[in-house]
């Protein structure tokens, strides 16, 4: 069996449906994942987070690595077994966290970060020990957890750096993504099912390097492709023009990956509409910790928002959304979510995070269907 098959190709743009094929469950694309940075989408247990149908969830390699540890967690066998979670996983590298630990907004390296043509030395944030990941380490650290989906390591650049820096960055994330599917392939079934690699596309702003990048890593033997940066998601001019850069030359038949998309339901469907398969964002989940909500009907120009600590909810007997099936919506107010915030109970947070995370999931659900009708892009044009 195929790791990702195509089941249908939207006729009016290049958003499709597929499904990516793991040990531990299928995966119906395109898909939205929560992020569980620290094996926890914060404030939910497994059992919630099943639910709302989150069919695959994010862990963290640099913040597992440093707690509890990635040997701890190979002790049970893997993340799976640790936190009690059946459905699939995927890992990142740990890149993006380390390297924004010490890079300015040219990319310099700053006190915490030293970068070298093998691999990376960094302080931790936590307690300033010293740490050193490698492609080959990070490999092995994200084996050790054991997710269905890992990472290559490569060099994350900011939105703004300049283009010798992003050059030579590149340059050395393309060195690595080598050297991490040579480690990876030495083992591609460390807990005893298979794990599956994916390299990632640098180049930031750069229409050459991206171009250069997207033709690099999608020679390579990759199961999946990402799209990284810290453009992806943060920028969504920037992320639609480097889609539309790339789209032609990753090859069709892997998923595509751009991480970090989801700070708006707007930016799934021009990510979708180019293409994208897989896409991730804390913003649901931390947004939803500050009181802010959605709620289609507060319109494009909220973001389709609104803010529970107002005082214009504080008698308010309505759910969040009249229209949303999740459980917070079909047992409590607005009126009694508000309290909660306003007296700082922790039940509040979990309420707005079901409730966030329900809110992408389910519009996922409508995406995939309008894409399998044709009419993917009369969907869009509701939401916009």
């Amino acid at each position: 069996m195929n790791f990702f098959s195509i089941t249908h190709q939207d006729k009016n743009s290049k958003a499709r449906t597929g499904i990516i094929h793991t040990e531990h469950g299928d995966i119906e694309t395109p898909i939205f994942m929560p992020v569980g940075t620290q094996a926890t989408v914060k404030s939910l247990d497994s059992t919630e987070t099943k639910a709302i149908n989150a069919q695959i969830i994010l862990a963290n390699t640099y913040h597992l690595h440093l707690r509890p540890g990635e040997d701890l967690i190979a002790d049970f066998k893997g993340l799976h077994n640790f936190m009690n979670w059946s459905r699939p996983i995927l890992t990142d590298s740990g890149g993006f966290q380390v390297f924004s630990l010490g890079q300015g907004k040219k990319g310099e390296q700053g006190k915490l970060v030293n970068i070298d043509d093998d691999g990376v030395t960094f302080t931790s944030h936590l307690d300033g020990s010293k740490h050193r990941f490698t492609p080959e380490s990070a490999i092995e650290t994200q084996h050790k957890l054991g997710a269905d989906i890992i990472m290559a390591f490569d060099e994350c650049t900011p939105d703004n750096a300049e283009e010798k820096y992003v050059y030579e960055a590149m340059e050395r994330t393309h060195k690595w993504a080598k050297r991490s599917l040579d480690a990876h392939n030495k083992n591609t079934n460390y807990h005893g099912y298979r794990q599956f690699l994916f390299g990632i596309i640098q180049g930031a702003n750069y229409k050459e390097l991206r171009q250069e990048s997207a033709r690099i890593i999608s020679s390579l033997e990759f199961d999946g492709i990402a799209i990284g940066g810290e453009s992806i998601g943060y920028n969504m001019e920037a992320t639609k023009q480097i889609l539309d850069l790339v789209n032609p030359i990753i090859p069709e038949n892997k998923p595509h990956y751009t991480m970090g998309v989801g700070f708006s339901p707007m930016d799934l469907f021009e990510v979708v509409e180019r293409g994208v398969d897989m896409f991730d964002c804390v913003a649901p989940t931390r947004i939803a910790r500050n009181g802010t909500l959605f709620n289609k009907k507060a319109g494009a120009k909220n973001k389709y928002r609104l803010n529970i600590n107002n005082t214009q909810y504080k008698t308010d007997k309505n759910p969040i959304d009249a229209d949303c099936i999740c459980s917070t919506c079909q047992n409590y107010s607005r009126a009694y979510i508000h309290h909660l915030f306003d007296t700082k109970e922790l039940l509040g947070y979990k309420l707005a995070t079901i409730h966030n995370l329900h809110f992408f999931i389910n519009l996922m659900t409508d995406i995939r269907k309008s894409i399998t009708e044709n009419k993917f892009l009369e969907l869009k044009k509701q939401w916009s």
